[in-house]
């Protein structure tokens, strides 16, 4: 088998697969940015509880409709806004911090969806909404993922500063009065690229492509822009390795994509030029000499 058989023939040849690398592909553009904020805010596992807080939602959309991306992208939507909301206003309201309560909101959400979709639908059925159907998309799929990462980007251009400043100094940002809009319009945009990614990754999946690209980033690049871009390319690399060792090793596809981007991170840790473990052995080393 030549190189070219390998790794560029199958998404030539196939056109599920092409299809499968085009979707992760816009996955990978929209959600690495978010996740390398989420990094910077200390929020990443907010970002895995949001993810399986848009279960519940999407749930309820398969219960009137079916696999109707539609329906359950607007489902998804609403669980996801409603949770983030809620517990913004428990944290608020009470001495419980954030985090504690995302993860109490998600884990009612990651029960109620599963019992929903378990006691109206089969196991296949739960198994398309929790792992994803990266290998089926359709072109309402990929026209809703494309939709959500250009409407992450545009935000991004329009607001960039503001969310930096969010996210580095939030109670000067309050005191300036945009603390909210910005908080809320993160917080938008977090649960839009999950809702989009998990169509192909599944609700517990497709926290994977948002975040370890984005903490593998953190060991390649000193400044944000330059760690956004690094996540990017990696979120990429993972969906074409992962597709490809999916399909030359028999494996399911959203969980080989996922592998791949662990195994970009733990190389990062391992071996990336900043702060790495064995960047930091060759520091001890030069003072010790």
């Amino acid at each position: 088998m030549t190189p070219y058989d390998a790794l560029v023939a199958p998404f030539v040849e196939y056109g599920f697969l092409k299809r499968a690398l085009v979707g992760c592909l816009i996955l990978a553009l929209g959600s690495a940015p978010i996740g390398v904020l989420l990094v910077v805010r200390r929020m990443s596992l907010v970002g895995d509880a949001m993810a399986h807080a848009v279960l519940p939602g999407a749930a309820i959309g398969f219960l009137f409709a079916g696999f109707s991306v539609a329906a359950m992208t607007l489902g998804g939507l609403a669980a996801g806004l409603a949770v983030a909301i809620a517990a913004g206003l428990v944290a608020r309201a009470t001495a419980l911090r954030e985090d504690a309560s995302f993860a109490a909101f998600y884990l009612v959400s990651l029960a109620g969806g599963v019992l929903i979709v378990s006691l109206h639908g089969s196991n296949i059925d739960l198994l398309h909404v929790l792992f994803g159907t990266v290998l089926a998309l359709n072109d309402p799929a990929l026209f809703l993922m494309a939709s959500i990462t250009s409407i992450t980007l545009i935000a991004l251009a329009l607001f960039y500063r503001l969310l930096i400043a969010e996210s580095f100094d939030p109670a000067f940002l309050r005191l300036q009065g945009g603390g909210a809009f910005a908080h809320v319009l993160f917080l938008t945009l977090v649960v839009l690229n999950l809702v989009g990614g998990f169509h192909a990754l599944g609700t517990l999946m497709v926290v994977g492509l948002m975040m370890l690209p984005a903490a593998a980033a953190r060991f390649w690049a000193d400044t944000l822009e330059w760690q956004i871009v690094t996540a990017t390319l990696a979120g990429m690399g993972s969906s074409y390795a992962g597709l490809l060792l999916s399909l030359h090793a028999d494996l399911p596809a959203s969980p080989s994509i996922i592998l791949s981007a662990g195994a970009f991170y733990l190389a990062s840790v391992l071996f990336g030029p900043n702060e790495s473990l064995l960047n930091q052995l060759l520091k001890r080393q030069h003072l010790e000499a």
